[in-house]
Formats: C-alpha cells, structure tokens, sequence
C-alpha cells in the first residue's frame, strides 16, 4: 500500500526499449519505486547497437531487423497474457512499439504512457540531415509518429522544449504532453569522496566525449582547441560515431600534442575520466534539436560536481539559472566564447567551490524523476 492508503499502481514497461540508454534504465528504476512488482516485458533488439545511426554492413541491419519480427509476436502474447494492471509504459525507442503493441493494452482498456524521449523524425530528417524531409522515408517516419502520437494517452519527451516540437509536429494538445529531465545514473557519476586542490602550475584539462553527431557540435571544440590560446588547455575528447572519421582526420593534420585522443571508454570508466578533468564541455551545435535537448554529458557533469561549458538555449534554461556557479554558457558554434569561457574559468577556479550543482543535482536526483513520473502515471491510471 502507498502512504496515501491507495493500491500501488501496478505498470507493466512493455516493448523493445533500449537498456543501453541510461534514459531507458532511469525510467526502470523509477518505475520499481511505482511499482516495486514492476512487470517488464522486454525483448532486446537494440542491444549491442551504440549509435543506431552507423550500424555497418547489411549483417547488422538484417540482424536487428530479425530481432523485430522475432520481437513482437512475442511481446504480443507475453502481453496478452500478462496479469491486471493498471497502465502501460513503452520506453525508448518505442515508435514500432507503439504502433504494434499499444493498440493491444488498448483493447484491454489500459492507459498508454510513450516516452518518446525526442522526436526520431526530428533527428533523421533535420538534426542528422540523414534523409530529405520530403523523401520517403522521413515522411514514413513522420507519418508513424503521428499515429504514435495519436495512440498514447501520454507523451513524454526530455524537455518541454521538446515537447512543444512534437506538439507542433503532430498537432499534439498541450494536455497529452509532458516532459521528465533525463538525469544522470549516481551508480556511474557520483560525487568524488575527496575532491584535490587543482595545481596551479599543471594545465587545465578540458574533456569532452561523446557519440561525435552534428548536435555536439564538434567542430567548434576541435576550432578552439587548435588556436594559439587553445595551446594552454589540455584536452582530451572521447568518442565515435558518425562524424569521427572527419573529426580525426583534422587532428591528423594538426600539431596539436595537447590534444588527445581516445576512441572510446567504456560508461561505467567516465566518471573516472571526469575525476581527472578540471571542466567539461557539453553541445555546440546550432541545430534546432541542439537547443530542445540538455544531454547525457551535461547532467553527468553536474552529477559529479564539474564545471561545465555548454551552449546557451531554451533547454538549458529549463534548468540552469544565472546564480548557478561554474556554468558557462556561450551561444552555439563560437570557438572563441568557448576560449573565453575557458579563460574565464582558469581565472576564477580557485574561488570556485570544490564542488558545484548541488541545486541541480536535486532537481534530476532519483527521487524526483521518480516522483515525476508517478505524477505522470497517475494522471492516467486509476488506481484501487
């Protein structure tokens, strides 16, 4: 029984959804606090597949697209089957899921919750520029998440700057939207037990990673980097995805031995990578979707209490305000802001608290994303 005298909400996470964002592991475990029988049934098609973007080679595509039609008469059945509940939840990325599955919790005459977590029409069509918006497939997907859309009882997005995108894409009343910060898994990314006075004579060491898409924006930290005032900085940048190839090739051509680079580290090795940073970059990219999202990265290094450097946006507003110490927000694709930035943080570090966003870390800690989506759950499930 919950505090309030009523049943627990009984929810069955129905789907494909991927267990390798930390979105999707976030909303499990903010799910058990619902539900503490939290029902999940889950067929793993995405797992092993990083960057959904860059699958390589026809083995890997026909790969995962067996795992779907393996995957949803399975799921189907298993749902059929599954005991009473109360409402459905279909995680990230559910868009198939929503169009093959949700119509069974449907006809069962359970409430549906997508989080949809971003527009993928958005991400192909414009963000990525993987696809014409009038070519075929761009419209196919924008037709599919319209229906999507139309299906859930709720959508949920990362950011209210993304959910008013989807509402102005699909026609979506305000009423069906709703967003949930992303937050940042504390098993991964905590706060150091003891924080080191930085050296002064040492250079300050700037890290970046990530999956290298035209979001992050790249270009701008690489531009900075190779300026004569970038020479100051040590900085490392982590990743691979789409526009590595290009990125290294740059780097290549370079004398650049205060840069390093690494091809990848693995999740649970970041905050160990991050201990050793003295700040943190985020997004540059000038994108619309680069100003409606506020990434992983960015919540980890508030997380563990680093300093950041980000690109300013309606996003980041969501959740950063001006007061908030050692965060420097600069407009999109600015090497030169990203540079002043830096300079700004060198000449003020050592006033700077050893560690910072414990505001911050509050408003995306485990329980208020649980409390949040209890909040969502409840607005349509009745519960006994």
């Amino acid at each position: 029984m919950t505090t309030s005298g009523k049943a627990a909400m009984r929810v069955v996470l129905l789907g494909t959804y991927d267990l390798g964002k930390p979105r999707t592991r976030l909303l499990r475990e903010s799910l058990r606090q619902i539900d503490p029988a939290l029902r999940m049934l889950h067929f793993p098609v995405w797992e092993g597949v990083e960057d959904k973007s860059v699958m390589r080679g026809p083995g890997a595509r026909l790969e995962v697209g067996l795992r779907l039609l393996l995957a949803y008469p399975v799921l189907a059945l298993r749902y059929l089957f599954a005991g009473p509940h109360d409402v459905v939840v279909i995680g990230y990325m559910g868009l198939f899921d929503m169009l093959l599955l949700a119509p069974l919790a449907k006809l069962r005459g359970k409430p549906v919750v997508w989080d949809a977590f971003l527009s993928i029409y958005d991400t192909y069509a414009r963000d990525r520029a993987m696809g014409a918006e009038q070519g075929l497939k761009a419209r196919a997907l924008r037709w599919m998440e319209r229906q999507a859309c139309r299906i859930a009882d709720k959508v949920v997005l990362d950011t209210k700057a993304h959910a008013a995108l989807m509402g102005d894409l699909h026609q979506v009343p305000a009423g069906k939207l709703d967003a949930v910060l992303v937050g940042a898994e504390r098993e991964a990314f905590a706060v150091p037990a003891a924080v080191g006075a930085p050296s002064p004579d040492a250079p300050i060491k700037v890290l970046f990673y990530g999956q290298f898409i035209p979001l992050h924006g790249i270009d701008t930290i690489i531009d900075a980097a190779l300026q004569p005032r970038g020479a100051a900085y040590h900085w490392t940048i982590i990743g691979q995805g789409q526009e590595a190839g290009r990125i290294d090739a740059r780097l290549a051509e370079a004398d650049a031995p205060h840069v390093e680079r690494i091809n990848w580290v693995d999740y649970t090795r970041l905050g160990g990578e991050m201990d050793k940073a003295d700040i943190c970059l985020g997004i540059f990219g000038t994108s619309d979707k680069a100003s409606r999202v506020i990434p992983n990265k960015v919540y980890q290094a508030f997380a563990v209490g680093k300093p950041l450097i980000t690109r300013d946006s309606n996003a980041m507003r969501e959740l950063v305000e001006d007061a908030d110490e050692g965060i420097y927000l600069i407009p999109p694709n600015d090497p030169d802001a990203l540079l002043d930035a830096l300079d700004k943080f060198a000449g003020e570090r050592a006033a700077l608290p050893p560690v910072l966003h414990g505001r911050l870390q509050d408003r995306f800690s485990f329980p208020a994303l649980a409390g949040d989506w209890q909040r969502i759950l409840a607005t349509v499930a009745e519960t006994e």
